[in-house]
């Protein structure tokens, strides 16, 4: 009798692994000796004195000054008085919109095939700019997150949200005019055929959509709590999903442990979302100055951008919905940072994917409001606070953030100092001497 359920279960574990190989298959990184290096660990204002640094397996092993015990074969990587930070964190990513143009998304020829084409070169790009770990906040991401899981493309660790999920006529539907209502002709739109949404309405449906993303691997649940700029039905101003929705998605993503983030620009939808249980507001650039205190009463995160200027081939309608939000930037950060509000920085970049080189260049724009310290520790220390926010849910378990004992090996090996000088994080190319990530070196010009 044992033997013959053996068969099946066996079967049926051979399968799981054939699916999902990267929860039962990692390769052993070496090992690694960075010698001669000042370090700035994610929250600190200054560096340290010149230390040495071992990386075994995919952690940091051991800091210390003079000569370290390591193992024969370990590779050796002169750091020759340069800075080692931890890896560089964008935690509003789109990565698969932020590879394709609308144009091509929009293509009838649109298909998985195509987005496993473009997005893995964007994602290497993306690598070899610093960028070791991001927050995916919406679209078909968890094949392209498998494929870089399974070293079968490069690119940062990705904490995925899965598909949008959106009520009829919201930020996230994204339906073309001649595609009608799933609920009342039986349809689903090609978007959500796509993993790019899931377009819900009732309580009902927002659990499910929540389910199944998070049955898919998600870390942290995307819902769409007010009007956006890219989206064809909804204005900027409109507030989306009722109260008793959207605790629904909090109560299912809490279940698992893990959290719900929102898109939201207006007061009246980030109180909605506070008052919901929502953990996290992903923009906010129209709130007022109430609403920001409540935030940093409830401890709720804020994610903010800057959001790029209009480009020349962005469609009008788009540019004019962009006005307010663009205009509330220079109000929304100093707001922030003087009620001390949980602050994350991201990108947010959308259907240009020219514009995914500036990644670093963005950083730089902080320093209208924060020293450079400051803004190193959010794209460090604080968005990797933000991804840990996970929990059980988060994909890679270990500290990031820092440059200390016992914590995930992702650094940068930087040739000078970027507390002195921040424009450095903006010439990866050059400045940026050794990437690694995991323990793996994916990047190293040290002459």
């Amino acid at each position: 009798m044992l033997k013959i359920l053996a068969r099946p279960i066996l079967l049926a574990l051979a399968f799981i692994i054939l699916q999902f190989p990267v929860l039962f298959a990692q390769e052993t990184p070496s090992s690694v000796l960075i010698e001669n290096v000042r370090i700035f660990n994610g929250a600190s204002s200054s560096l340290t004195e010149p230390l040495n640094v071992w990386i075994s397996g995919s952690q940091i092993q051991t800091i210390g000054p003079g000569s370290l015990s390591v193992p024969e074969g370990t590779v050796v990587i002169p750091g020759n008085g340069g800075t080692l930070m931890p890896g560089l964190i964008d935690v509003h990513v789109h990565l698969v919109f932020g590879s394709l143009t609308m144009k091509e998304m929009m293509s009838p020829l649109f298909s998985q095939r195509i987005v496993m084409e473009k997005a893995p070169l964007e994602t290497e790009k993306m690598l070899m700019r610093g960028f070791t770990s991001v927050r995916d906040v919406g679209g078909p991401i968890f094949p392209l997150k498998q494929a870089i899981d399974n070293g079968e493309a490069i690119g940062p660790r990705v904490w995925p949200s899965g598909a949008t999920i959106s009520q009829t006529s919201g930020h996230g539907d994204f339906r073309t005019p001649d595609e009608r209502s799933r609920k009342f002709f039986g349809e689903a739109s090609r978007a959500e055929k796509l993993g790019a949404t899931f377009i819900a309405d009732g309580q009902g449906e927002v659990l499910t959509a929540v389910r199944e993303n998070l049955r898919f691997g998600a870390s942290q649940i995307k819902l769409m709590a007010g009007g956006g700029t890219s989206s064809a039905y909804d204005p900027v101003d409109v507030t989306q999903y009722t109260l008793d929705e959207m605790k629904a998605a909090v109560e299912a993503a809490e279940d698992w442990g893990t959290y719900v983030t929102v898109h939201a620009y207006t007061d009246r939808a980030i109180r909605k979302a506070v008052e919901a249980g929502v953990r996290c507001i992903e923009h906010g650039q129209l709130m007022d100055e109430k609403t920001m205190k409540l935030l940093a009463r409830k401890k709720v995160w804020l994610s903010l951008q800057n959001l790029i200027e209009d480009s020349p081939d962005m469609d009008p309608l788009r540019r004019e919905k962009r006005k307010p939000v663009i205009e509330g930037q220079a109000k929304v950060w100093p707001l922030a940072k003087k009620h001390k509000v949980k602050l994350a920085w991201g990108t947010d970049f959308l259907f240009e994917p020219e514009l995914n080189k500036l990644q670093n260049e963005y950083i730089l724009r902080l320093q209208s409001w924060f020293t450079n310290a400051e803004i190193l520790k959010m794209v460090t220390y604080d968005n990797a606070e933000l991804l840990q926010m996970s929990g059980l849910r988060s994909p890679y378990p270990g500290k990031l953030g820092v440059v200390e004992e016992g914590a995930l090996a992702d650094l940068i090996l930087v040739d000078g100092d970027p507390l002195e000088d921040l424009s450095l994080i903006a010439q990866p190319e050059e400045k940026f001497l050794v990437i690694m990530k995991d323990g793996r070196v994916y990047k190293n010009i040290v002459e």
